[in-house]
């Protein structure tokens, strides 16, 4: 939820705000599905019954404590990933600003914004790998099937992506689209746009080992590599500025240090693995591939419900206020965007746990981590959301120079501190429903809020200004997507039967 100055700033894609329905960015998963049972589940295969030869991957959590720790040493470390990923861009944001100039980083940021527009381009695999493989936790060589017709499908689609990146970029009048005035930077724009949109299409397929880890359990490992992407960039970068190296140099170690990161962990992590847990070429099967698609397109269509959702707000603000009150609220949105960041990172961590624990029908540990994770959340999210109402205006002077207190008065920080706690305690139980691929309810609750929520924006714009706004959002969402949380949740437990 699933993020965007610092990843802006390294030259890959920022997202949009995503719902609770999966991280950073965020979905879920498939309908028709069960947990472990020996039923069929949605990618045409059967689901984990906990019976087979091979050792589980190592690393997985096994259950009882040891995997409290993973789920708890899991959020810390991603904690530090995700400090480590916002803060490596913000240095490295000035230098490169005053290094390429205001034209060239201007088309580069602009370039980036692009690609952030493209965060379906891979079809949903990758959180339908990250369910698949929690729900196989006991049965890695069928996780290796999984992900290699992941890997394959995603492969196919870059090279298809690749090869029409090459067929248009000639065509297309970048130059006029952006604005270009300075002669030097438009004769370089056509290379800045293949390095841009080829550093992410190239990441598409790369980007599913961070899936891997997570679902097998090894999310140190996972956030030290992505920890290890962004610390790359930051001295490539400033090496190359250093050393007075061309411009394009400069973008080129900003946007492929991620992508040839997780070239590494990819290479490093499957050659360690054994044998029979590593992905190939022979294990790439059609019913794998059409059911992991399935899942996919499912994904694909309740993130771009739940996005469109969540990211209404600043049109309708701009159409019922003007864009002077939109830009302030857009202000006030990202100094709470912090507390989504916060969501994002502890869902992607219990997701697949909560689809392993559930796999072995260990349902009361399901409920307990989830109780556990409501309480977390609500802790977390509201003492810091109460901080940013305390502070918010002298935060936003201190970050922009001056605030209207007129426009951001203290009812609109309350309504969005109210806001994030909402969505933040029910996120843990939408998290259980992806683990097992249960994906009807949340499709219910998002269209009820889409529509529900959009009417009462409006009203509350017109009624009460900015104010009016988050207090619709909460009310439309307590009367829509709090009882699907609720219905999903006990649902996804009564599939797996009792503990």
């Amino acid at each position: 939820m699933t993020r965007a100055v610092g990843r802006a700033a390294a030259g890959t894609a920022p997202t949009a705000a995503t719902a609770p329905t999966g991280t950073t960015p965020a979905a879920a998963t498939a309908t028709g599905t069960t947990a472990a049972t020996g039923t069929t589940a949605a990618t045409g295969t059967t689901a984990a019954t906990g019976t087979t030869t091979d050792a589980p991957p190592a690393g997985f959590p096994a259950p009882g404590p040891s995997r409290d720790r993973t789920v708890t040493v899991g959020i810390a470390t991603a904690m530090v990933a995700k400090g480590i990923g916002l803060a490596a861009p913000l240095v490295m944001t000035p230098a490169c600003f005053r290094y390429l100039g205001e034209q060239r980083y201007g088309l580069w940021m602009a370039i980036t914004a692009l690609t952030g527009m493209a965060w379906f381009a891979d079809l949903g695999l990758g959180n339908g790998l990250l369910t698949r493989l929690g729900q196989l936790a006991d049965d890695p060589r069928r996780q290796a099937r999984e992900i290699s017709g992941a890997f394959a499908t995603l492969g196919v689609v870059a090279v298809l992506l690749l090869a029409a990146l090459l067929v248009v970029t000639p065509v297309v009048p970048w130059v006029e689209l952006f604005a270009v005035g300075d002669p030097g930077v438009a004769a370089q724009t056509p290379t800045l746009v293949l390095l841009c949109f080829g550093a992410f299409v190239v990441n598409i397929p790369l980007s599913l080992v961070q899936r891997v880890q997570y679902a097998r359990g090894q999310m140190v490992q996972s956030n030290a590599w992505q920890s290890a992407g962004a610390l790359a960039a930051l001295a490539v970068v400033l090496a190359a500025i250093a050393a007075g190296w061309p411009p394009l140099v400069v973008v080129a170690g900003a946007v492929l240090a991620v992508p040839v990161t997780n070239l590494l962990n990819t290479v490093t992590y499957f050659w360690a693995c054994p044998p029979a847990h590593r992905p190939g070429p022979r294990l790439v099967h059609r019913d794998t591939v059409a059911g992991l698609l399935r899942l996919g397109v499912r994904f694909f269509a309740l993130t771009t419900m739940s996005s469109i959702a969540l990211n209404v707000d600043n049109p309708l603000v701009a159409n019922v206020l003007g864009l002077a009150a939109a830009a302030h609220y857009a202000v006030v949105g990202k100094l709470f965007g912090v507390l989504w960041v916060f969501v994002g990172l502890v869902g992607m961590t219990v997701w697949p746990v909560n689809g392993a624990a559930l796999a072995r029908g260990e349902v009361a540990w399901v409920r307990r981590n989830t109780r556990r994770m409501v309480l977390l959340y609500g802790v977390v999210v509201g003492s810091v959301g109460l901080a940013l109402v305390g502070t918010g205006h002298r935060l936003i002077a201190l970050w922009l120079g001056s605030v209207d207190r007129s426009t951001i008065r203290l009812p609109v920080l309350v309504g969005l501190a109210g806001w994030s706690l909402l969505v933040a305690v029910t996120s843990p139980l939408i998290m259980v429903q992806n683990s097992i691929g249960l994906l009807r309810p949340q499709f219910v609750g998002w269209a009820a809020f889409l529509v529900l929520a959009t009417v009462l924006k409006v009203w509350g714009l017109r009624q009460f200004g900015l104010a009016g706004l988050p207090a619709a959002a909460c009310v439309a969402y307590l009367s829509t997507m709090v009882p699907a949380a609720l219905v999903g949740y006990r649902r996804a437990l009564a599939r797996c039967g009792p503990s």
